[in-house]
């Protein structure tokens, strides 16, 4: 095959189901390709790299490693598709999402195969990542209805003013491995749905799940070619990609879910450019677990809050501040329990805590676990890597100077702190320069509404555990973790111009 060519239909999708309908789920003898303009194609270098189960280690498919100019043609594959697809009426619109929702859900039980084997994800977050995106899709069918402007009073006589939105164009969408289904979706289908274009960059630990699956749905709903485009990289090449949607004249906007370090590099280009951009970051987001607190359910929310999905979520509880009069109960009934947690197979139904992503994380976890430890902290739960898996595990008596305690460490490890009020968690809370979400356990909801309004988060669940999102709210955080919202209710905000016109039906009068 030339590179740059057509890659044909063995580049569609590295999945296939067996007899029993259940997705293969390894590597059969496809590709996953680039999607542009409608059309699976190879890198144009010709070259691929492995994408492989973070479980087994098994080479699931060879995927396209594109760089700075296949990201171009997806640009300008985008650019061109998008007058047309911000002119279709709004009915084709909300039958094309409509549409790809029936169609994920007919395949939902290969797309949980398949997130297991890419992402290591278990059946838990498997059906949060389904059925939060089953709701996208049929929540974004709305949008092309809602109203797209208002009218404004003007002092001047004769003149009808109105503030109109409109789609901006091309839109560029880098998304994460570990809610890479939900996570992808969330970065492209509200500007879809209200008429711009997108190149998706998925990660290159997700390539499929967060990337091609997309692809494949959409254009089997009828979305056009070139209304979405998905480029693919390997691993420590996505920078030419991203530099590329960064430079672009034709990118109008950018939305980044990742790491507080990489947003922060993100930003200072995009602001050189006077590009605007969307920042979901970081989290180091506290649980706080007040005096009257039910232990019992205090106990089970956090567990779930730490350690769905390994600690791999961006919303995960990383501190838990508990009330003195709770704490030594809370700490003793919690260390149990997670120690109990299943680990291994994320395809097991039973497995809770499965394999984090790669050999790097596992590596990074070991080594600022033992830090800790080493300079004081008492492990009471796990602690102990069992590759390719790190067990859920709970510090205490964590010193200042540890690595662990600053800064967000992505993955199955949560540290407990004894308070002597919740306002003095909050007050601890608030000293760390991330701000995305935060939660408090109390037996007075009154209270913990009262304490949310003092935290500096952009999210704040009381009675509940962190890890929670719905397609139409506000979803974002503040201070490192990043700015604007990611939800269908602010998309127009983020995704649209704000253009001000004025009509008159009349000559008026000029004093010259």
């Amino acid at each position: 095959m030339a590179a740059g060519g057509r890659a044909g239909d063995g580049w569609r999708t590295p999945f296939t189901s067996d007899s029993t309908g259940r997705a293969a789920g390894r590597f059969v003898g496809h590709f996953v390709g680039h999607f542009v303009g409608g059309e699976w194609v190879a890198a144009g270098s010709g070259r691929t790299y492995p994408d492989r189960s973070p479980w087994s280690g098994e080479a699931l498919c060879e995927v396209a490693a594109g760089n700075a100019e296949d990201a171009h043609r997806a640009i300008a594959a985008a650019h061109e598709a998008f007058a047309g697809w911000a002119g279709e009426p709004p009915r084709r619109r909300q039958q094309i999402f409509l549409r790809a929702a029936d169609i994920l859900e007919s395949r939902q039980r290969e797309v949980l195969d398949a997130l297991a084997d890419e992402t290591g994800c278990g059946r838990h977050f498997g059906d949060v990542q389904l059925d939060f995106t089953l709701k996208l899709l049929r929540q974004a069918a709305h949008l092309a209805y809602r109203p797209m402007g208002e009218l404004l009073p003007s002092d001047v006589e004769g003149t009808q003013a109105m503030a109109v939105r409109r789609p901006v164009g091309v839109v560029a969408a880098i998304a994460p491995w570990n809610a890479s289904l939900t996570l992808a979706g969330r970065a492209i289908v509200g500007p879809l749905a209200l008429g711009n274009t997108v190149v998706l960059k998925p990660s290159e630990e997700s390539p499929y799940t967060g990337g091609a699956l997309w692809a494949e749905i959409l254009h089997e709903a009828g979305l056009p070619p070139g209304a979405l485009n998905v480029v693919t990289h390997a691993s420590g090449e996505a920078g030419d990609i991203g530099a590329a949607m960064l430079e672009s004249p034709l990118v109008k906007r950018i939305n980044f879910t990742g790491s507080t370090p990489t947003g922060r590099r993100l930003a200072e280009k995009a602001g050189r450019q006077l590009k605007r951009v969307v920042l979901q970051l970081s989290g180091q987001n506290p649980l706080i677990v007040a005096g009257d607190a039910d232990v019992g359910y205090a106990v089970d929310a956090a567990a779930y809050g730490a350690f769905v999905h390994q600690g791999q979520v961006c919303m995960c509880a990383r501190r838990i501040y508990i009330e003195r009069p709770l704490a030594g109960e809370f700490a003793e009934r919690f260390a149990a329990k997670v120690a109990a947690l299943p680990v291994g197979d994320p395809r097991d139904p039973e497995t809770v805590v499965g394999p984090v992503i790669n050999e790097w994380a596992l590596a990074l976890l070991d080594r600022r676990v033992t830090e800790a430890a080493e300079l004081g902290a008492r492990v009471l739960a796990g602690g102990v890597p069992q590759p390719p898996c790190y067990p859920a595990t709970v510090l205490t008596d964590v010193p200042d100077e540890a690595e662990i305690a600053h800064g967000e460490t992505f993955g199955p490890v949560v540290i407990l702190e004894t308070v002597g009020s919740a306002e003095e968690a909050v007050a601890r809370a608030n000293r760390s320069d991330l701000g995305l979400v935060a939660s408090i356990i109390t037996g007075d909801s009154r209270r913990g509404l009262r304490l949310a309004a003092t935290l500096e988060a952009g999210i704040v669940h009381v009675n509940d555990q962190p890890v929670n999102d719905e397609p139409h709210m506000p979803f974002g955080g503040v201070k490192d973790s990043g700015w604007g919202r990611f939800g269908l209710g602010l998309a127009a905000e983020e995704f649209c111009e704000l253009q001000w016109i004025t009509v008159r039906d009349q000559d008026r009068t000029f004093p010259f």
